[in-house]
């Protein structure tokens, strides 16, 4: 099975996004990072409902900070989310290697996330006109499941 992208939930704070984000890494093999403070605790019966059985068998990882994550991470590329983005989520040629970036619920990753030095591109999943966002989970799977196309399904059936 090829590798795919990581996905990196930046301070979380709705429980059932985050169990879904683990049930997604644990179907397509996209490793999910968590970002601290998270707005949950992550024994919360609302994620583990979301997350089903699923959580033995996902990758994740919880990290004190964004810098943290990326200083273990020295050449991964950054692909920051954003309503604001330049870039289509189908234009990117994803690496096993990326760290696909989405903010928190309601607010999407902060001005000072975006200006990071280690950030990429600024990406953005197309949307109606007058539409605020997505669900974050659902933003995670379109843009895994792109990555996983690129790569052929490899390894999924």
């Amino acid at each position: 099975m090829t590798a795919l992208p990581s996905i990196v939930f930046y301070e979380p704070r709705i429980p059932t996004n985050t169990g879904n984000a683990i049930r997604l890494s644990a179907v397509t093999g996209c490793a999910l990072h968590l970002i601290e403070p998270l707005g949950f605790d992550l024994s919360e019966p609302k994620l583990r409902r979301a997350g089903l059985d699923y959580h033995d068998l996902a990758t994740m990882a919880v990290h004190p900070s964004l810098d943290a994550l990326l200083d273990a991470r020295p050449d991964a590329r950054v692909f920051a989310f954003t309503g604001r983005g330049t870039a289509r989520y189908s234009d990117i040629a994803y690496e096993p290697t990326d760290l696909l970036l989405f903010g928190p619920e309601p607010t999407g990753l902060p001005d000072e996330v975006l200006a990071h030095p280690r950030i990429t591109s600024w990406v953005r999943i197309p949307m109606l006109p007058g539409r605020r966002s997505l669900n974050l989970a659902n933003s995670a799977a379109i843009a895994a499941y792109e990555a996983a196309r690129q790569a052929g399904f490899d390894g999924h059936v």
